[in-house]
Parts: structure tokens; sequence; C-alpha cells
């Protein structure tokens, strides 16, 4: 990804929630572009490009997708099922971020191959400090082929 602008989607219908990850992503300068969604059926419509996201050119793949589980129209587990079923899109490291620490939740997302399941701490410093260490990994650290 080197010199490559970074596109981060973030899929979360808590405005608060979104608002902090945004933030933070940019003052970190983490991701160029950050593509926010607020519900599951949106988001799935932007990465198979349909409806108003059908130009390629204007709906890019992103490098990393930021997954709440508790979303509207389609909830988060389901958006990573279809996401990791897609031989085009299984590829994109799918973090989940989430409240939800219920064991049955962190296991349904590994049994549907996320990449990461993180916890959102109730800390203002400690969710930018998640958030800043999240993007260096991942966008900085992690190496994997183009997409």
């Amino acid at each position: 990804m080197m010199g490559e602008p970074v596109l981060v989607m973030l899929v979360e219908d808590n405005a608060d929630h979104a608002e902090l990850v945004v933030r933070t992503l940019e003052d970190h300068h983490i991701a160029n572009r950050i593509e926010h969604f607020i519900d599951g059926q949106t988001a799935l419509d932007y990465l198979f490009r349909r409806g108003e996201y059908e130009d390629p050119a204007t709906s890019p793949r992103p490098h990393m997708i930021l997954l709440d589980l508790r979303l509207p129209r389609v909830d988060g587990l389901e958006v990573l099922r279809v996401i990791k079923e897609d031989e085009v899109l299984k590829n994109i490291p799918v973090i989940i971020l989430t409240t939800s620490e219920a064991e049955k939740d962190m296991a349904r997302a590994y049994d549907n191959y996320v990449n990461s399941y993180l916890v959102k701490p109730v800390g203002f410093d400690e969710f930018r400090r998640l958030m800043n260490d999240l993007g260096f990994y991942w966008l900085g650290w992690n190496t994997h082929p183009r997409l």
C-alpha cells in the first residue's frame, strides 16, 4: 500500500462512536478516506457495487473494514459472512468493533473468519489509543496481497 491512498470502510450506526472513530483515524493520519455506512445493507451495496455504488471509480475497495455487530437492516455478523464467502472481498481485513463482550458473538465472528474482534473501550483515551494501534497495525505494519 505504499503511496496508495488508504480507504477505511466504517459500518457503524451509533453516530457518537462513528465520530470518534473518524476523528481518531483522521487525527493520526491513518486513512486518506473513510467511507461511513450506518447499516449493513448499504455497506453490502457498496461492496458489491449495486445501485448508486456501481461505478468502481467512485466505489473503490476498502483496505480495511471496521464493522459493528448490531446494525439496522442487515446485522454485522451477516455482513461479515457475506464478505468472507465472496472470492473478491474475502481478503479484505474485517475487524469487528463492538460493545459486545458476549462469548457467543466472538465465537460466531471467528466462525465467519473475522480478522480481529475488538471490544470498544469505555474511556475516550483508551478508545483513541485502540484506534491508533489498530490503524498502524492493519494499515501500516501488516502486509497482504493487493486487492
